[in-house]
């Protein structure tokens, strides 16, 4: 919901930093990579209880993960730099609360499995949509140039990054925090579901 208000704020910086490197042998896909790694390392301090260094590495996570695009709008996006940015940050979002599953089975393990069940939902019916749109010819810029369509909805990047953070900041409230993102993750994918019917339902 908030990715395309967003973009104007943190594109420059990241435009800079890709253009200091872009003459360097850095590919976009090894920032991918790096990026995915630090991510994964943040789950599982989160899982041994390490809840700052959690947070410090999401926040590197996202750095990269806006870096990684920068870099690629400079030297030419690829499909499978695409490709592989999506494919990871999906298992990305889903390691964190599968993390506090681990740190707290009891307590956390209903909650953290519904969260995931729902970002099948929200992921389904981003990549289902994108699929369409790119045999349609179907493109938008508003959330920057990317490798293929990005359908918006409640819970975006943004958001599900600022849910993870909030877990993490207030773990004694994750059960009440993933059920609700959760919630919201529904409304996302059937708020996608009616736009891809009106989009794409051929006419009888």
């Amino acid at each position: 919901m908030f990715d395309a208000y967003l973009r104007p704020l943190i594109d420059p910086p990241l435009n800079r930093f890709a253009s200091m490197i872009a003459g360097t042998d850095v590919s976009a896909n090894a920032i991918t990579v790096i990026g995915f790694l630090i991510g994964i390392g943040g789950a599982a301090a989160i899982a041994f209880d390490q809840l700052v260094v959690g947070i410090v590495l999401i926040l590197l996570n996202r750095v990269l993960d806006g870096l990684d695009g920068a870099l690629a709008r400079r030297r030419g996006p690829t499909d499978f730099g695409g490709y592989l940015d999506i494919t990871l940050d999906f298992i990305f979002y889903s390691s964190i609360p599968f993390a506090f599953a681990v740190l707290d089975p009891v307590g956390n393990g209903l909650a953290a499995a519904f969260v995931i069940f729902s970002f099948i939902g929200t992921g389904a019916s981003f990549l289902a949509y994108a699929i369409l749109a790119a045999k349609r010819n179907v493109s938008t810029d508003i959330r920057g140039k990317k490798s293929f369509y990005h359908l918006g909805g409640l819970t975006e990047g943004t958001e599900t990054i600022l849910f993870l953070l909030l877990c993490c900041l207030l773990p004694e409230y994750f059960t009440v925090l993933a059920f609700g993102f959760g919630a919201l993750c529904w409304i996302t994918t059937a708020v996608r579901i009616a736009a891809a019917k009106a989009t794409f339902q051929e006419s009888s």
